[in-house]
């Protein structure tokens, strides 16, 4: 009979052992599973975020070109007053053009530093 005892207990140990080994790779699973899932939420979420940052910034660049327009419009006209219409505006053109060239330039520059040539 003690025989008989000894040699269940191995089998219920083995069982027992199997069943825990299997919980333990289905708690595994879950938890890794559960780990990507919150990944995912909050790539989610920086994405709302970033979003509605890009709309916010689009919509005060284009107030801010509405504005830029409106005093390239006063320049226009308060040089009428010195000159003729049509060179108030070659003015106003030619002072833009260079300043956007100016800045296309830094641009440039600052691109070509960290860009690695190939």
């Amino acid at each position: 009979m003690n025989s008989k005892m000894v040699n269940k207990e191995p089998a219920t140990q083995r069982e027992s052992i199997t069943d825990l080994l299997k919980q333990l790779a289905s708690n595994l699973n879950a938890a890794v599973h559960n780990e990507i899932e919150l990944v995912i939420q909050g790539i989610r979420e920086k994405e709302r975020t970033v979003r509605s940052g890009v709309l916010i910034i689009v919509t005060g660049v284009a107030i801010g070109f509405a504005a830029f327009l409106s005093l390239c419009s006063a320049l226009f006209i308060e040089l009428t007053a010195y000159m003729a219409p049509v060179f108030a505006a070659l003015v106003t053109g030619a002072v833009l053009a260079f300043i956007g060239i100016v800045i296309t330039v830094i641009g440039y520059r600052q691109l070509k530093k960290t860009i690695p040539k190939m």
